[in-house]
This record gives structure tokens, C-alpha cells and sequence, in this order.
């Protein structure tokens, strides 16, 4: 497949209860097989609960906004032009403490299954259920 222009008319969102998701590049929109690149929108005082990809290293780009970002135990508050490297298995969540929209710009590699995106939801269980 050529290259492919991922304009703002052609991009698919995804709105969930804490936020959204903008598809930027995945393989059924783009063909592609190594990144899949999404913009993410957290409305204050929501999150992506613990979670982990088992088989995707990803970056969070804080572009707006601040969040609390959880890494396993540990966490930080990161603001614009902040980020963060998760390695494959680790499991994390991203919160919105400002006051206003946070957006992100996620990139995961490589892509997995027909989606190029996979996770496994882990925030009921312990020690992540009594984190937050």
C-alpha cells in the first residue's frame, strides 16, 4: 500500500465514558504494520484504568492538559511536552487531573491483530484496584 494522508475528514473516534480515541494510523486504515497512532482525549477527572499490552511497547505524549501517569506502582504528572515509554506487559493508566480536556498522542509498536491494537484490562484486580 502507498503512503496514506490521515486527514482530520477521513480519521475514525472511538468515544468511550472516560474519553475518546481518534484512529490516526492502524492497519485497516492505513495499511500499517508496525505503528498504529492514535489521539487520545481524557475529560477531567477520567482515565484509561490499569491496563497493560502484552505485546506492544507504546509512548504517551502529553499534548494538553495534565495527567497522572501510572507506571506498575509508581506515578508522575506529566503536562505538555511530556511523555512517557511503557515497555511490553507493564501495566499502567493515564488519568486527567487538570481542569480542563487532556489529549495525548499514543503510538504503539508493533501492530497487533486486525486492529494493530490490544490490551488486557487488569483494573480489577489487585494491587491496581486499591491504587486510585
Amino acid at each position: 500500500m502507498p503512503g496514506v494522508f490521515a486527514t482530520l475528514a477521513t480519521r475514525t473516534r472511538t468515544d468511550l465514558d472516560w474519553g475518546s480515541m481518534g484512529w490516526i494510523s492502524r492497519p485497516p486504515t492505513t495499511g500499517a504494520r508496525h505503528l498504529t497512532v492514535m489521539e487520545v482525549t481524557l475529560t477531567p477527572g477520567s482515565g484509561h484504568a490499569f491496563h497493560k499490552h502484552p505485546e506492544q511497547e507504546e509512548v504517551i505524549y502529553v499534548v494538553e492538559g495534565t495527567i497522572e501517569q501510572w507506571l506498575e506502582q509508581e506515578k508522575k504528572q506529566l503536562g505538555p511536552g511530556e511523555a512517557v515509554f511503557i515497555p511490553a506487559g507493564l501495566v499502567h493508566a493515564s488519568f486527567n487531573v487538570g481542569r480542563g480536556t487532556a489529549k495525548l498522542l499514543v503510538t504503539l509498536g508493533p501492530c497487533v491483530g486486525e486492529t494493530g491494537y490490544d490490551l488486557v484490562e487488569v483494573a480489577d484486580q489487585v494491587p491496581w484496584k486499591d491504587l486510585r
